[in-house]
Parts: C-alpha cells; sequence; structure tokens
C-alpha cells in the first residue's frame, strides 16, 4: 500500500479545517480555501489522500503545499507528489507538466532522477497499438532513453530498459503492419523498406524472424534471387530453429536455392508480437522514500484521519 512508502505521521487532525471549493463548472474540480496550517499537516493530509486513493484531493494538499510554503523542501517534494497523482488518476498531460516544472527549477536535485522517470512513464501508457498513429511511443523510447543515459546506475533505469525492449517491439510491430499491407496490395518495394527498417534498426526484438522471411519473399517475387536467398541465409544462421526460417528454407528449396542450414525442426502457429506489453500502474516505482522526506522527522503520536467539509 502507499502507506507503507511514505511512512508519514497522520497529522491531519488539524487540516480538517481546510474545506473544499465548490465547483464552479462542471470543467473545473474542486479546490482548497485557502487557510494557513502548518505545512508538516498539508503533506501529511495529501499523503494520507493518496494512501486512500483520492488523487484529486491529494493534488490539492499538496498544491496547497506549494502555495503556502514556496521554495521549502516540503514544496519541492509536493511537486513530485502532485505529478504522482496526475500519473495515477491518468491525468498525463498534467503529471508531465509537473515533471517539467520540477525539472526546470531543480535540474540538479537528486529527485529530478524520479521527475524524468514519471514523465517517461506517462509517454509509455499512452502508447496505442500498432495499429494506430504512433507518436506517444517515439516521445516515450526518446524519454526512456533519457532516464538510461542520465542516471544509469538506478532502479529508473532498470525500469526504463525493460520497457525500451517494450517499445522497440512496438515500434517494429508498426514497421510490420505497414510491411504486410503493402505485401498484399503488391507494393513489394515499399514493403521491402519496412521490412529492412525493422532487420537495420530492430533486430534485436521478436520481429524480425518474420521480416527476414518477408524479405525472402518479397526478393523471390521481384525475381532477385541472390537478395533472397543472403536473407535466407541470416535467418538461417541466427534463428535456425525459429518457424519462420522453417518456411524460408522450404521456400527458397522450391526455387532450386536450398540453404546451407537445416532448420532444427521448429514448425506450428507464430504469433505478431511475443514480448507482451503490459501498463500496469503497480509496478511504477513510487516517488523517492520517505526516509529523505521532512514528514519522516516529525512526530507520529497524533494519529486522527477526517474528510474535509466541502463548501455548498
Amino acid at each position: 500500500m502507499l502507506r507503507n512508502s511514505w511512512a508519514r505521521p497522520a497529522l491531519v487532525a488539524g487540516v480538517c479545517a481546510l474545506a473544499l471549493t465548490g465547483c464552479a463548472g462542471r470543467q473545473k474540480k474542486p479546490r482548497l480555501v485557502y487557510e494557513e496550517r502548518p505545512v508538516e499537516l498539508l503533506y501529511a493530509t495529501g499523503a494520507d489522500r493518496l494512501d486512500r486513493r483520492q488523487w484529486d484531493q491529494a493534488v490539492n494538499y499538496f498544491q496547497e503545499v506549494e502555495r503556502q510554503h514556496p521554495y521549502s523542501e516540503w514544496s519541492r517534494r509536493a511537486i513530485l507528489m502532485q505529478a504522482f497523482a496526475h500519473y495515477q488518476s491518468n491525468d498525463y498531460a498534467e503529471a508531465i507538466a509537473d515533471a517539467d516544472r520540477f525539472i526546470q527549477l531543480y535540474p540538479g536535485n537528486p529527485a529530478a532522477a524520479y521527475a524524468h522517470y514519471i514523465k517517461s512513464i506517462c509517454y509509455f501508457e499512452q502508447i496505442v497499438d500498432v495499429g494506430r498513429d504512433q507518436a506517444a511511443t517515439g516521445q516515450a523510447l526518446a524519454n526512456l532513453r533519457e532516464v538510461i543515459q542520465r542516471y544509469p546506475r538506478t532502479e529508473y533505469a532498470a525500469d526504463a530498459r525493460l520497457k525500451v525492449d517494450m517499445v522497440n517491439d512496438q515500434l517494429a510491430g508498426k514497421e510490420m503492419t505497414v510491411g504486410r499491407w503493402y505485401l498484399r496490395n503488391g507494393d513489394t518495394l515499399a514493403a521491402i523498406g519496412r521490412f529492412r527498417t525493422v532487420v537495420d534498426r530492430y533486430q534485436t526484438t521478436s520481429h524480425t524472424p518474420e521480416a527476414l522471411y518477408r524479405l525472402v519473399e518479397a526478393y523471390l517475387t521481384l525475381g532477385l534471387m541472390d537478395e533472397a536467398k543472403r536473407n535466407g541465409a541470416v535467418l538461417g544462421h541466427n534463428f535456425p530453429g525459429d518457424a519462420w526460417y522453417g518456411d524460408a528454407y522450404k521456400l527458397l528449396t522450391s526455387r532450386g536455392l536450398r540453404p546451407a542450414v537445416e532448420p532444427t525442426g521448429a514448425s506450428g502457429r507464430r504469433g505478431f508480437l511475443k514480448i507482451p506489453f503490459r501498463k500496469n500502474k503497480s509496478e511504477t516505482i513510487r516517488p523517492p522514500a520517505a526516509a529523505a522526506s521532512p514528514v519522516a522527522a516529525t512526530s507520529t503520536d497524533a494519529a486522527a484521519t477526517a474528510e474535509p467539509k466541502a463548501n455548498n
């Protein structure tokens, strides 16, 4: 649970006097009525709302920390908490804006690593299936790589590397989808361009064996026997046990171009995407541990939780 992640005191009794303003319109979210309160109480109440998965209320309290105590350590951490709460509520644009704001204000702070990370995850979770536009996919890849390059030895980089593999597989899958469409519609040269992109740019993905097979198929269609044989040899050398090589071997052999490498008996149906593409918020790393947070230094004796009252 989130409660264990921040290990903060439940110093929320005094904050209950803060009230939520009513919505001025359907487009606006409730906001807190301004009433000056100790920063510890505001921050702890925001953390409590995170525990309760009340994302909008958590954002309100962390925004109040920023408003009442700007440029403090509390305020700095409140920005990351806002980013996390916005992310959890799928408000990716706001989460990215929060992360960018932190990076601009505190580029040298160790917690900037988390700001870069949560930003990359927001783009990652906006990736759509391969049949649709992949603009978010490119942004996700660029931001995930930035996390890896800037903070290579962190847990954020470790998670980013796993997601980069999934993103590359997604981009390769998009190229394969378009390439197959070209092939079905007789535009063989355009199809070859797509399959070559997979082999050259995404060669470590699960789509490479099929891309090489499709190149064999396409070059045979164009009568380019040497190119077909060369791509078949590459497929056989790197994936001798793959079912796609079994098909390529039969196809080349039927044209008198029997490859030197025998298939190793692989057969059966193939999936177009072998790497599972997961978007699981429970796997996303949470903001930096409370051990470094000012909340952890306060007393935990006053434990009380009460809901803020709303103005009518």
